[in-house]
């Protein structure tokens, strides 16, 4: 053990009358910890916001959907999925084409506006599977009676659960109802309801297998778009630029950041407090460590003045309060990381604090645990450590061994 560590032990498990040090101590490690554990889950809960609601998003949009100008149905045309499939060669993970009209929904005693969305029933990965709280999406396509999935407010508002039979109104042919062309009145056997926490989704759509649809509404073989996913989101927007520019009218392509900007600005506006909110954790940290090591060095005063008339040199002065500056950290960066990951745990499993769901499309924070919000704050609070124990160790090392010797 050198002289500086040597020394640093001393002071930092001082016993004795002179407690105050130890005291001083522990207060700056508690500092520490919380500054760093604060920081860390602030971190993680936008993360955690920006990765779960973008899942969602995802989930039922896609990260790029092509439509028409005009929301009007496209002809499927296997060139243009051909063009598609070149053009994000390495990209794409898969491409499924959707139809989308709207409808009347009724049950026994209510009636409601949606919109009516045809999947592939086939797949065993859809827009809504992971958000499945009752039934299943395999009875969508049903022979003896087609199913539909529907989001939970919008199921209790009719008042309907799983196995209960409801009929919707739409247009069929595409066409003004007349005399020779009558509305389509069909009837669904509820075979999921769904639940993303999003409003928007699971109060006004109602999925349906894609085939029975064209067949009920006397479609031909159309489509209102198709929904495209790639294997890096950060992509989305250049990637569906470049297909608009390749495929033109009148294909309208758009990625999941432009169909929903509102939602991702609204993301970015929580991140803009965070720099202030960690500044002002890092400041009172940064006092923490100065004015801990400063009392130390006041109360010290003696004791340096002693070791320099023995013949320690001024740059081991100087080590020993740097070192215990990063004692201090260490310990406290340390605390505070396990303190983080304790707290993110306990929230993620057991959902101890709760949110309005229909402000912040979820029902609980939640935290995400990312190895470089850890390390990255960690290494932050240690550089800060380090310089926050720059000036007390500079004042310790100039102080004068006669003028300690007589200090009281």
């Amino acid at each position: 053990m050198g002289f500086p560590s040597f020394v640093v032990k001393k002071y930092i498990s001082h016993k004795g009358d002179k407690k105050f040090i130890s005291l001083i101590s522990l207060i700056t490690i508690i500092g520490i910890a919380l500054g760093v554990s604060i920081m860390i889950i602030t971190l993680s809960i936008l993360d955690g916001f920006e990765s779960t609601i973008t899942r969602k998003v995802i989930n039922f949009n896609s990260h790029i959907k092509i439509t028409s100008f005009g929301n009007r149905d496209l002809e499927r045309d296997n060139s243009t999925m051909e063009q598609v499939k070149k053009d994000l060669d390495g990209h794409m993970v898969s491409m499924n084409p959707y139809l989308s009209k709207l409808a009347i929904i009724r049950s026994e005693t209510h009636s409601e506006g949606i919109t009516l969305l045809g999947v592939n029933a086939g797949r065993e990965e859809t827009e809504i599977g992971s958000f499945i709280t009752k039934g299943s999406l395999k009875n969508l396509a049903d022979s003896s009676m087609a199913g539909i999935a529907l989001g939970s407010k919008l199921a209790d508002k009719l008042f309907i659960t799983v196995g209960d039979t409801i009929t919707i109104f739409s247009l069929k042919n595409d066409r003004i109802p007349s005399p020779t062309n009558p509305p389509a009145i069909l009837q669904f056997k509820v075979s999921a309801i769904y639940q993303s926490g999003m409003k928007e989704y699971d109060d006004i759509y109602g999925y349906v297998d894609i085939n029975m649809m064209r067949k009920l509404l006397g479609l031909g073989d159309v489509v209102s778009g198709y929904n495209i996913k790639i294997n890096n989101i950060a992509l989305a927007d250049s990637l569906s630029n470049y297909l608009q520019n390749d495929l033109r009218y009148p294909y309208y392509v758009r990625s999941v950041f432009t169909l929903h900007r509102n939602i991702f600005t609204w993301i970015d506006l929580q991140k803009q407090p965070i720099p202030l909110v960690l500044g002002l954790i890092v400041i009172v940290a940064v006092f923490n460590i100065v004015g801990t090591l400063l009392i130390n060095v006041l109360e010290k005063t003696r004791e340096i003045g002693i070791m320099k008339s023995l013949g320690a040199k001024r740059r081991q002065i100087l080590s020993v309060f740097v070192y215990q500056g990063l004692f201090l950290g260490g310990v406290g960066i340390i605390i505070g990381n396990i303190l983080a990951l304790l707290l993110s745990y306990v929230q993620n499993n057991y959902h101890i604090v709760s949110i309005p769901q229909s402000v912040y499309y979820l029902s609980t924070i939640p935290i995400e645990i990312n190895l470089f919000n850890y390390v990255l704050i960690s290494f932050l609070a240690l550089v800060l450590s380090l310089l926050a124990s720059l000036i007390p160790s500079f004042v310790a090392s100039k102080v004068k061994p006669v003028s300690a010797m007589r200090f009281d």
